[in-house]
């Protein structure tokens, strides 16, 4: 007895209503067994549909209320659940002389608006091939690369800011000087970040991001969308019933949190 392959899904995120019914009309051209499974208009929706209805492909416009499509592609990376394969995303954006050289320099798809049935053609054929690829071969590493990918796109996307080996963070009426190296762990919170050493923590107005694209960050390891870890403090990782894991950390009096995402590094050999 055959079965009948399960149709690929999608979820739109654009916040111009307009727009978005063009591009499903569009779909619906190119690429009719396609479902479109959700609509967004804005970032916080976007997340909530897409790990609602664990979608195979994402259409994400770059600016929206809430949440930047880059943003949001990271978020649903980071809380993906384990057992599905992650979405491809599509991110749809205006021109930008900084950002399209960024995009193809991080092997990500995008499309600029409002777009054409050739340009889209090209997408849905890439995402085909990448859908029938990635059934024959499941990558654990897949979420990861992603999201590394997507930071990729944004630290890259404007003229890059000089190089700092010390990290000035203001401490009450002090300003402390952290060489980058003694840095155990980054924690990205909403507009700061945390800087821990084995003498304190600090906090440095700006993102993790801004910070990444600063320093050298090769002797850290990303375990979560919000947490860089300097990879010669890390003493174990434990693994509880649900599959996740979490990190002793030297220096460090609490574990740190592994993302779903990440939890691929830390499989024993």
């Amino acid at each position: 007895m055959s079965t009948t392959a399960k149709p690929p899904t999608a979820v739109i995120a654009e916040d111009e209503p307009v727009l978005a019914r063009t591009l499903s009309r569009m779909l619906a051209q190119v690429w009719p067994e396609l479902q479109v499974v959700g609509v967004a208009e804005d970032g916080p929706k976007a997340i909530e549909l897409a790990l609602e209805r664990t979608p195979d492909v994402m259409f994400l416009d770059i600016r929206m209320p809430g949440h930047t499509g880059l943003e949001v592609a990271e978020m649903v990376a980071d809380e993906w659940p384990q057992e599905k394969a992650a979405p491809l995303f599509v991110f749809v954006t205006a021109y930008d002389e900084y950002a399209i050289p960024a995009f193809e320099r991080a092997a990500v798809d995008y499309m600029l608006k409002p777009s054409t049935l050739e340009r889209l053609q090209l997408s849905v054929d890439r995402l085909k091939k990448r859908l029938a690829e990635r059934a024959q071969v499941p990558d654990a590493g897949e979420l990861a690369a992603l999201m590394q990918r997507v930071q990729a796109i944004s630290t890259s996307a404007s003229e890059p800011p000089a190089r700092i080996t010390v990290i000035r963070a203001g401490v009450g009426n002090t300003v402390r000087m952290i060489p980058v190296n003694d840095v155990i762990c980054f924690e990205a919170t909403e507009k700061y970040v945390n800087v821990v050493t084995a003498t304190g923590e600090a906090l440095v107005r700006m993102s993790l991001r801004e910070l990444l694209a600063r320093i050298d960050a090769s002797g850290f390891m990303q375990v979560h969308r919000s947490i860089l870890v300097n990879t010669s403090s890390i003493l174990s990782a434990t693994r509880d019933e649900n599959g996740h894991y979490s990190l002793s950390v030297r220096g460090l009096q609490r574990p740190l949190k592994v993302s779903r995402a990440f939890g691929h590094l830390f499989r024993a050999m």
